[in-house]
């Protein structure tokens, strides 16, 4: 009588087990790069980071202009200036000069500080919405299209995304299966 209970025992392990690993994973990819290059906001976005851009490159070529305008008073003048003048004059033009050469690195720092605090927000909400859908469609897991060399087959989500976004495409793109790096099935 154990052996039978213990038999019994064995096979509902085993089902159970079976069950649950033929339990279907959904997995579904997007390219979140291309999801927020179609958001409105991020053409809003791009267009202050150019304007903020702009702005300085401007204050790069006043530095510009005004140290060579510094230096060419300085040349013209310097030979009926006393040595104390010219020291200020030496020192303020070195110190624009530094200003000029640090303005550079400086401005890709602000470029990058710039687009980060225009983004985040965008990336964000990107981000949430990809987890609305994949909630609301079941997905498991949702990888970034192109990350992956070798991947099992999985929905690409970026058109349910769009539609909970209410950004329309031109010819809506159905859903297909593909891996998850971006590579086409076969090949």
């Amino acid at each position: 009588m154990k052996k039978i209970i213990v038999a019994i025992m064995l096979g509902i392990t085993v089902l159970g087990l079976s069950n649950t690993a033929s339990a279907q994973t959904k997995i579904g990819y997007i390219n979140t790069e291309e999801l927020i290059g179609v958001m409105p906001e991020a053409e809003k976005a791009n267009s202050e980071l150019q304007e903020y851009q702009t702005a300085l490159q401007q204050q790069y070529a006043s530095y510009y202009k005004e140290l060579g305008e510094l230096d060419s008073l300085f040349n013209r003048d310097s030979s009926k200036m006393n040595k104390a003048t010219k020291d200020l004059k030496r020192n303020d033009m070195i110190a624009l000069y530094q200003k000029v050469q640090g303005w550079q690195q400086t401005m890709q720092q602000k470029i990058g500080e710039k687009q980060q605090e225009l983004l985040a927000p965008i990336q964000r909400k990107a981000l949430d919405n990809i987890k609305a859908v994949a909630k609301e469609n079941g997905y498991n897991y949702i990888l970034e299209a192109g990350t992956l060399l070798v991947s099992p087959p999985a929905d690409d989500i970026l058109a349910l995304v769009k539609k909970k976004l209410g950004i329309k495409d031109a010819a809506p793109a159905p859903a297909t299966k593909a891996p998850a790096g971006g590579a086409k099935p076969n090949q």
